[in-house]
């Protein structure tokens, strides 16, 4: 197995020049890669290549260029990640209000297995959900001082503040074991469907941790493509063999989600958002097209009409 070795600044600089990158201020460059990593700017090289088979930089590349691509995610999964956490408090708003109001809101009473799926198969999944519940409320409960609160003045904790300390992902598997009658009590919120609603949690889940721990964005692929949507056919999205080429498990896909997911009032200033940043790495950018970020983002050239599409949630026949 082959052994990477420490390279120290100088030699970062080095490789970078190597592999044809113009570097005009090279103290200023030593700076940028000392403050945010070589391993993470460098993951940002790639859209600006000759080829996948030629890994040089196309001549006239600057560090200034690769830079901006670096800052331009880092902003915008800014912006997503602020979108996301609103529906991340949204879901767990909807679903603690839902399951309260019919099953209670002591835990003795919402977390008993019989307010569950009562599907065999996943019996063992409800039994592990509800321990990792019960041991959130046992870990957390007397660190966070709304749970504090409630175990100290009131002996219990509702569900609307248990869902403060869970994560998105536990809320996403709480939702695949729910009884289907509630379940639908939640996806009529959003005009969506049981499939549908479960095929996007998981991805807004991951999406939400990427953000957190600042991976690499724009171009990141889900394992899932969801579901072709009314969008899609509105937009006037090309096809090949089919299949929808943008808007499935790209970044677009995220959008399309988003769109149905917050509000009309929200979703059109979280465009305006991106936009600007769009806007802002088309300036910085001169040896490659703007065209070739939004391609890797899945985006397709009349992406902002989303924006001002009447929200639709009804799926392709």
């Amino acid at each position: 197995m082959m052994e990477k070795h420490f390279k120290n600044l100088d030699e970062q600089i080095e490789i970078l020049k190597y592999k044809g990158l113009k570097i005009e201020d090279e103290n200023y460059a030593k700076e940028i890669l000392l403050r945010e990593n070589y391993f993470f700017l460098n993951g940002y090289r790639y859209p600006f290549f000759q080829s996948k088979q030629e890994k040089r930089f196309i001549e006239g590349t600057t560090f200034l260029e690769l830079y901006s691509l670096f800052l331009f995610d880092r902003r915008i999964r800014n912006v997503i990640f602020k979108h996301l956490l609103v529906i991340e408090n949204n879901i767990k708003s909807i679903v603690s209000y839902q399951l309260s109001k019919k099953y209670g809101y002591r835990e003795k009473d919402y977390l008993k297995a019989k307010n569950f799926t009562s599907d065999r198969t996943k019996q063992r999944q409800v039994a592990d959900l509800l321990h990792k519940m019960k041991r959130q409320i046992r870990v957390n409960g007397a660190q966070h001082s709304a749970t504090k609160h409630y175990i100290t003045n009131y002996g219990y904790i509702p569900l609307w503040i248990l869902v403060k300390v869970l994560s998105f992902g536990i809320v996403g598997e709480l939702f695949s074991i729910l009884k289907i009658d509630d379940q639908k009590s939640i996806c009529d919120i959003y005009g969506i469907d049981i499939e549908t609603m479960s095929s996007y949690l998981p991805i807004l889940a991951n999406y939400r941790n990427l953000c957190a721990h600042e991976d690499i964005l724009y171009d990141n692929k889900t394992q899932k493509s969801i579901n072709n949507t009314l969008y899609h056919q509105l937009l006037g999205i090309p096809k090949e063999e089919d299949e929808y080429i943008y808007g499935k498990n790209d970044l677009f896909a995220l959008f399309l989600i988003m769109k149905q997911m917050l509000s009309k009032e929200e979703f059109q200033g979280f465009v305006l958002e991106i936009e600007e940043h769009i806007d802002n790495l088309t300036y910085n950018l001169n040896t490659i097209p703007i065209t070739k970020i939004l391609e890797r983002m899945g985006f397709p050239a009349n992406w902002k009409n989303l924006a001002n599409i009447e929200r639709s949630h009804l799926n392709e026949e």
